[in-house]
């Protein structure tokens, strides 16, 4: 292997983490590693323990950097960013998705700091791809829901969605989730659960979502990414509330009536008129 090449950008560096067989890591985020003058880690004792199976030396000061500390930790990240270089990984994967970072992010842009990706391993892109599911469209939703109403909410938005879904779920409660989905999305409906994915003991398991309910009932181990097949005929989902707000605020600055707006997004994307112009004036209102 060559001697690395010390190099790293000024700014804030976003690195893809193996998901757990360290030979996916790539000579990139070698390099940033033992470049970086500051490396915030959503767990240090993970990346520590990943430096040294890649036999790196992390050069720079190592922090921590996860969902509770998050906020408070950004001012001290963005100082750093406007020298050197602050790299930011999470446990595994890409940082941001479902992983903090975004906040970062945010106010680095704000403040016209550069911001860059290393990219590697991506738990939705490889379950996608060994699904065997339709990817050429799809929509990644995050975690489950961990309360039930929430949950029911999310999948009964979802039961229309013609894409392929993409979910992470904690193995505890996926034997549950599935049994709800089965509900939700009907027995027959195609899934894939991807556990352990580049680990040693990687599995994918396919089925229907009953017979994977039935298989997970007595629960599973590992990291889960769960795949489900789109709605026969579904129409995709339609845009978040907030999103649609935007549109609706968009044409009221351009000289039409808010209520007029609203009316005719709403329609065009079959959501309610009425709390689509409430979510506007909501927006209008934090705005100002």
């Amino acid at each position: 292997m060559e001697a690395l090449s010390g190099l790293a950008p000024r700014g804030i560096v976003l690195a893809a983490t193996p998901l757990g067989n360290p030979l996916d890591a790539s000579r990139h985020l070698c390099e940033l590693l033992a470049a970086a003058d500051v490396v915030a880690a959503e767990d240090t004792r993970r990346v520590r323990a990943l430096a040294d199976r890649l036999g790196v030396a992390i050069g720079g000061r190592l922090v921590s950097f996860y969902d509770h500390n998050e906020r408070s930790r950004v001012p001290e990240l963005l100082e750093a960013a406007r020298e050197g270089t602050v790299l930011v990984v999470s446990d595994a994967g890409m940082p941001l998705v479902s992983d903090p970072g975004f906040v970062l992010v945010r106010l680095a842009l704000e403040a016209s700091l550069p911001v860059s990706v290393a990219p590697g391993p991506s738990a939705v892109t490889a379950a996608l791809a060994v699904s065997g599911l339709p990817c050429d469209r799809f929509t990644f939703e995050g975690f489950v829901p961990r309360r039930v109403g929430e949950r029911t909410g999310l999948l009964e938005s979802l039961a229309g969605e013609g894409r392929t879904m993409v979910f992470f779920e904690s193995p505890r409660r996926l034997g549950q989730t599935l049994s709800q989905m089965a509900e939700v999305f009907g027995a027959d409906r195609p899934a894939v659960v991807c556990r352990e994915l580049t680990k040693t003991h990687q599995e994918v398991r396919r089925g229907t979502l009953a017979e994977l309910a039935q298989w997970a009932g007595d629960g599973v181990l590992g990291e889960v990414t769960l795949v489900v097949g789109g709605a026969p005929g579904g129409r995709p989902a339609p845009p978040p509330l907030e999103a649609l707000a935007v549109m609706v605020l968009s044409r009221a600055d351009a000289g039409e009536r808010l209520k007029d707006a609203a009316a005719e997004v709403a329609a065009a994307h079959g959501v309610s008129r009425r709390e689509l112009y409430q979510a506007a004036l909501d927006q209008r209102e934090a705005g100002q």
